[in-house]
């Protein structure tokens, strides 16, 4: 796939900016690299974290979660690291944040066996200790090294939930100083539901907090609605500039207009004020998306701009705390699926995405001028 240049070149905002590939599939060991989040530490290195998937590109099997660095602000990348390995058994699903009081950086992740499918957790067909359990470790060297991975599952899961995802993509770390890690899960049908085995109505988005810089997780808001309208699965949040916490969300299942729901908090992520509400604006296939709210800018989201395929990754851009989004950049016209937002410095901003879809995980910037 060549590399596409942006399309504000066309529009004659900004000279088209760089762009790199991080992750190569095929290449250091992996079939395939997937499930991209970046953050940027405290000493100013990004880090950009992938899903490495051993044999196939299948979200089920080995698959460990591993990091690469960059101190020149994405020009360059450093060696593959790998984070965490569960031998054979899936590590996935990146969510990680930075502790502003600290500057410690948490990651949680979710893990389970890996011979078994999401359809079989779903079905609750599966061992506990097989299923999806919740997992959080840390850096206190701005990603050098990490601390052994800490079953969190106890405090971060409900013993009626089955499927289960943190983000992915990165958390957040609230002015108060709380940790907020969007998630979603699946719910066991009512007994006797013709829904058994299926489960089209029960995938539900939540968050999870910490106010404690990590130790102790409790879970936050939740949106739990079976109606069928919306069926939120993989979230992102930012904090806005008044101090909401305002969520997007896949909407997986359900029959709204558009892919993408919305929802915000009031607390700090601990309920949301109403459910989540579709947003047909987000043109977006059913897909991951991101959201990042630039300091002294926009609320900007990510996700590819074709309606009924992931193609056209596309960056847009609202001013209003996500009610409307009337400015938008085409990234590249070509194939692409998840990606992730983060603010390189004053003038910049960073993307990382799947293009491909999955032969390349890209790091793209993107100047702040093309995004007003």
């Amino acid at each position: 796939m060549k590399l596409a240049l942006i399309s504000v070149v066309l529009l004659g905002l900004a000279p088209a900016p760089a762009e790199t590939a991080v992750f190569q599939s095929g290449t250091e060991g992996y079939h395939t690299f997937r499930i991209p989040a970046i953050i940027k530490a405290r000493d100013g290195a990004l880090l950009a974290f992938a899903e490495a998937r051993k044999a196939s590109a299948s979200d089920t099997g080995d698959i460990d979660l591993v990091v690469k660095r960059s101190v020149n602000g994405g020009k360059t990348w450093g060696k593959l690291q790998v984070v965490g390995d569960n031998g054979p058994n899936t590590f996935g699903n990146p969510a990680p944040v930075v502790d502003r009081r600290t500057g410690r950086i948490v990651l949680l992740s979710t893990h389970n066996a890996g011979h078994v499918h999401e359809s079989e957790i779903r079905k609750g067909t599966v061992k506990p200790e097989e299923s999806r359990r919740v997992f959080v470790q840390h850096s206190d060297d701005n990603g050098r090294t990490w601390s052994k991975a800490r079953d969190i599952t106890p405090q971060t899961k409900q013993t009626d939930w089955r499927w289960y995802a943190t983000g992915p993509g990165h958390a957040i770390s609230l002015r108060s100083g709380r940790l907020v890690v969007p998630a979603n899960h699946s719910s066991a049908p009512p007994s006797g539901s013709s829904d058994l085995g299926t489960e089209p109505k029960y995938y539900d988005a939540h968050l999870l907090y910490s106010d404690d810089g990590g130790r102790n997780w409790h879970i936050g808001a939740k949106d739990i609605n079976h109606d069928g309208v919306v069926n939120g699965n993989e979230s992102t949040a930012a904090e806005l500039p008044d101090g909401r916490v305002y969520v997007n969300t896949r909407d997986q299942h359900g029959t709204s207009d558009g892919s993408r729901a919305v929802a915000y908090s009031n607390d700090g992520g601990r309920s949301f004020t109403a459910p989540f509400t579709p947003a047909p604006a987000l043109v977006a296939p059913v897909v991951q998306g991101s959201v990042l709210q630039v300091r002294k800018g926009p609320l900007l989201f990510s996700a590819p701009g074709n309606p009924t395929a992931r193609e056209k990754m596309t960056v847009r851009a609202s001013t209003d705390g996500g009610k409307t989004w009337p400015k938008s950049v085409e990234i590249s016209p070509d194939k692409a699926a998840y990606s992730d937002l983060v603010q390189v410095d004053e003038d910049r901003v960073g993307l990382l995405y799947e293009a491909g879809p999955y032969e390349r995980i890209i790091f793209h910037t993107i100047g702040m001028g093309s995004l007003g």
